[in-house]
């Protein structure tokens, strides 16, 4: 036989502790990472560890039968998964089932409460002129002062923010509608009109057109009943106020002021709207006693529309110098306005705590959802019912593994050695990066997941059983072990790559195509796969080449694995001279 080519193939042939170091040191490095982080365990998804599992279902808002669509179904999933994202909760799954319905899966550990309000909060803000107001549910005599304590420090200076908060807490209008400045009744009839144009020429028209005048005198009537009749202190009113009022509209909507107490309004029509937001943060100011806030930036359009609407506000008097902020038909905040605020950011306080206002800028952030929904169902998953599955699917793995463990050994003999090291050193790998894995990007193992790693263990497995077949092909050729497995190496690496390559595509397709709990499968098949190319290259070949100079497989024992006789091998190969040309010995 000719001796190994000198080289780059023959210094890797003569020194392979170099690989079994170099993985040895990256699975140590990798192990002292773990621990460090302190997260020793692999996180588990909603499916193992229990959780929550809420079902919401889109519906139709009046004049818009067809919003329920694949586009604006896709943009609510988006923007659900960004809200929950903001909460931390980067293992949650959000995704389409049909037509209608969205699935939002929250695993235990998370508080369900907040995610469900924030994956089911439809968002849609309106900053709206306040046309009469007064506190719900009790006596108008004896009621307190109806306004908050929150102030719009929006202009682009520190003066403008200060008038605006000093005349929200010195304002003290009262419960009735004749001290405040007027009449319900006459506020109607000035401000609710069938667009949002000024009062003035809308009185204008009416009186010039008389279907007009009965249109806007119709409308009146009906908030006037509404606003009557509205008793902010019940839930069902409360969720029923306003219900499918269009932005242009004036309506009726309840909130909470600084006493916890709930009060009325009838609002004008709206002059800014969410779309106009570019940005929102919660903040916590250390200039004054407010506390927590949410600070909002417009867009240049919205920019102009709320210096338009802060500018007529601040030329009225009480209540209607004030705006309210309402997000999803509830008021959560009324300041008074005493100049125009043309500074392009505006913002919300009040009573907020951390976490309100957090979940209230995280809402505005992110924006609105396109559609309705409703809660059809919320399902909670014990982590007991989880603790099972997981046991159950480990069960399979070990089975699984056991097999091909068997298999090895009956087969393969000595040389199942070199598979199970290699099986354990992948295990080992596999473990360690799915746990590092959890916390970096917030991958949860789910049983899809456990199933794509028992699958693995079969990928893993061919790829060695690939390498024997080809170092026992050399073998029956008659050449030796030390030669046989250099020759071998080259042939069964390229079955291995593109064996890999293969079920690493198939895995990456999975992975885009699918959405949820298969994506575990597909993203864990992906891994184990890169793992037993990085297993076999650095650790199973280096580790055969060292056993290969061992007397136990070199001379070929029975219980090696490579025995020569039961492979059925040829004569040992000789190096044979070819034969002389002839010598023509008679002379020319």
């Amino acid at each position: 036989m000719a001796a190994p080519k000198k080289g780059r193939s023959a210094s890797a042939q003569s020194r392979p502790g170099r690989s079994l170091a170099l993985i040895l040191i990256a699975i140590v490095a990798l192990t002292g990472g773990m621990f460090l982080s302190g997260h020793t365990t692999p996180r588990l998804g909603i499916d193992l560890a229990g959780g929550t599992s809420i079902t919401l279902t889109a519906k139709n808002e009046p004049g818009q039968p067809n919003a329920i669509n694949k586009t604006n179904m896709d943009t609510a999933v988006d923007i659900m998964n960004r809200r929950v994202n903001g909460l931390g909760v980067s293992e949650a799954e959000v995704q389409t089932q049909g037509d209608k319905n969205i699935i939002v899966n929250i695993p235990k550990g998370t508080n369900s409460e907040q995610a469900r309000e924030q994956v089911g909060t439809t968002a849609k803000l309106y900053f709206r002129p306040v046309l009469a107001t007064e506190v719900s549910g009790t006596d108008a005599s004896a009621s307190p002062s109806p306004s908050t304590s929150s102030s719009a420090s929006s202009s682009p200076s520190s003066s403008a923010s200060e008038e605006a908060t000093d005349k929200a807490t010195s304002a003290t209008p009262s419960a009735t509608a004749t001290s405040q400045g007027r009449a319900v009744t006459d506020a109607l009839k000035a401000d609710t009109t069938p667009s949002a144009t000024s009062s003035a020429s809308a009185s204008a028209e009416a009186s010039a057109s008389p279907s007009a005048s009965a249109s806007v005198d119709a409308a009146t009537a009906k908030l006037q009943a509404e606003y009557t009749a509205l008793d902010c202190t019940d839930k069902a009113a409360r969720a029923k106020a306003g219900d499918g009022a269009k932005p242009t509209d004036s309506t009726v909507a309840c909130g909470q002021n600084a006493s916890g107490q709930w009060q009325k309004y009838v609002l004008g029509p709206a002059a800014v709207s969410g779309t106009d937001i570019k940005s929102a943060a919660a903040v916590f100011s250390t200039q004054d006693a407010s506390g927590w806030k949410v600070t909002m930036d417009f867009t240049s359009g919205g920019s102009k529309k709320f210096a338009e609407i802060t500018g007529t506000l601040a030329q009225n008097t009480t209540p209607q110098n004030q705006f309210a902020i309402v997000l999803d038909g509830e008021v959560v905040s009324d300041p008074y306005v005493s100049q125009a605020l043309t500074g392009g950011s505006a913002e919300i306080s009040g009573t907020f705590d951390q976490t309100e206002a957090q979940d209230l800028a995280n809402m505005l952030k992110y924006g609105a959802l396109p559609l309705t929904f409703t809660e059809s169902s919320v399902t909670t998953v014990t982590a007991a019912l989880g603790g099972e599955q997981l046991h159950a699917g480990l069960i399979a793995g070990a089975i699984g593994l056991a097999l091909v463990v068997i298999y090895l050994v009956v087969y393969y003999r000595g040389l199942s050695l070199i598979a199970i090291a290699s099986l354990l050193v992948s295990a080992a790998l596999t473990y360690v990066i799915m746990s590092l894995l959890g916390p970096a990007i917030g991958f949860a193992l789910n049983l899809p997941a456990v199933c794509g790693a028992i699958v693995a263990i079969g990928i893993t497995a061919d790829s060695f059983i690939v390498f024997f077949e080809r170092i026992r092909d050399e073998i029956r050729e008659g050449r030796s072990l030390r030669p046989a497995v250099e020759r071998a190496w080259p042939r069964a690496r390229r079955t291995i790559l593109v064996s890999d390559f293969v079920s690493f595509l198939a895995a990456a397709v999975l992975f885009i195509v699918t959405v949820g709990k298969v994506q575990g499968f597909a993203f864990t098949l992906g891994l184990t796969t890169l793992l037993d190319v990085v297993v076999v290259f650095f650790f199973t070949k280096p580790l055969m080449t060292i056993l290969a100079r061992k007397q136990f497989f070199a001379s070929g024992h029975t219980w090696s694995g490579l025995d020569p006789k039961r492979l059925g091998a040829k004569p040992p190969l000789r190096r044979t001279r070819r034969p002389s040309a002839p010598v023509d010995t008679k002379e020319a």
